[in-house]
């Protein structure tokens, strides 16, 4: 599938660009010394806090499925997509360190976005589009092509949850390199919900919601 060699090839692209993203941060908004800091409660905090927790499971579901099938084209994008959210995620906790701030935070997930009761934490949840421990146990116990169908559909919810966390930084964060990492996650993975949609309809499922 040739669209699935061209989100291979952004995610080459960003993985080279994450050393000067990092950096840069540092010019914009980072640095203790800066007045512009964020602060722990702020919103530039929390979603790099939300989102880091967000991505390692992405990166686990991707690692599962990549075990689970010998299909090509699903182990391809299960790679591009654990490669680009486990970059993205060291740069997240990496602001956070030079920002001087805690990795974990007392408050609900999503509180920064005004949001902290829109997930219990049930059965490991902890956002909204995360799987729960009992979906991501189901995972481990398919192969082949019910195991790609299951993993495009949590994938999928998952792209949706995190698109709506990353316009939320969008909205409300303030450090612009961070801001613009977020808007890139929205088109990243906007692009991937229609590619997994497509890769759904070929094995005759849909998404779940």
């Amino acid at each position: 599938m040739r669209q699935v060699g061209l989100i291979a090839g952004a995610a080459a692209v960003a993985l080279v660009a994450a050393g000067a993203i990092t950096y840069a941060v540092a010019e914009d908004g980072g640095g203790s010394a800066n007045s512009s800091t964020p602060t722990a409660g702020s919103a530039d905090a929390g979603f790099a806090r939300d989102m880091a927790v967000h991505h390692q499971q992405a990166v686990e579901m991707s690692y599962i499925v990549r075990d689970r099938t010998k299909n090509v084209e699903v182990r391809r994008l299960a790679y591009d997509i654990a490669q680009t959210q486990a970059n993205q995620r060291g740069m997240l906790l990496g602001w956070l360190d030079l920002w001087n701030l805690p990795k974990v935070s007392a408050d609900p997930p999503m509180t920064w976005m005004g949001m902290g009761d829109m997930a219990s934490g049930k059965d490991g949840a902890l956002m909204p589009g995360m799987a729960t421990n009992t979906e991501l146990k189901k995972l481990n116990s398919l192969s082949g092509k019910p195991a790609e169908v299951f993993f495009l559909q949590l994938m999928t919810d998952h792209h949706k949850g995190g698109i709506h966390m990353a316009e939320g930084c969008v909205e409300k964060c303030t450090v612009g390199v961070e801001k613009r990492l977020a808007q890139g996650m929205v088109d990243a993975q906007q692009s991937e919900i229609q590619l997994m949609a497509d890769m759904l309809k070929e094995r005759g499922a849909k998404a779940r919601s």
